[in-house]
């Protein structure tokens, strides 16, 4: 089955944006980038929020060109452009490139992804993520922690009303300080105080 791996980058305070809304902080060196260009071998739908949508959209279908660019962010920007994106939003009416809007709940979307043959399916965006950590949807966690301690911000996880017990699978040091752990679930679910 398909998994659904929810994969951010944060401070180590735990922060996924700084408090002016900004993810700068985040900027991957080369080895840690081409871990990230690897990885995408293994996934071919993205699924974002609005706001990551938002973020990634505005950079990544013209990233090729970017005179500034690196040969890990030329790289990316053509796996980035191949790849499906599925975005959830209450606001958008339209997305481009190799984007749809969901049309239907969250359930729902998922079910259908996971009954077509395919790859892996990354999950980005704090607050849709939540939802799905709600309704015991992901898979795995990939966390990389960035060198930075931000004070305030937007957090990576929000409040749950239950524990999800989670089995660490593989955890890497990159250049610049840079540390990437993954988890599995390990089934372990239960309520607060249970």
């Amino acid at each position: 089955m398909r998994k659904i791996i929810y994969s951010m980058q944060m401070s180590l305070d735990g922060y996924i944006e700084d408090a002016a809304g900004s993810i700068g902080f985040t900027h991957p060196t080369a080895e840690l980038h081409a871990y990230f260009n690897a990885r995408e071998a293994g996934i071919d739908t993205h699924i974002y929020g609005r706001r990551l949508y938002e973020i990634m959209n505005d950079y990544w279908p013209d990233a090729a060109s970017d005179p500034k660019g690196t040969p890990e962010t030329i790289a990316y920007a053509g796996i980035w452009n191949d790849l499906d994106k599925l975005v959830f939003s209450r606001t958008l009416t339209a997305v481009a490139g190799k984007a749809r809007l969901a049309r239907r709940d969250i359930a729902s979307e998922v079910a259908d992804l996971r009954a077509r043959p395919g790859k892996d399916i990354s999950l980005g965006g704090a607050t849709l993520a939540r939802d799905f950590i709600a309704l015991g949807l992901v898979d795995e966690f990939e966390v990389t922690i960035a060198p930075v301690l931000l004070g305030r911000g937007k957090r990576l996880f929000g409040d749950f009303e239950g524990v999800t017990g989670l089995r660490l699978v593989e955890h890497r040091v990159f250049d610049g300080g840079f540390v990437v752990l993954r988890y599995e679930r390990d089934g372990a679910d239960r309520a607060f105080g249970a």
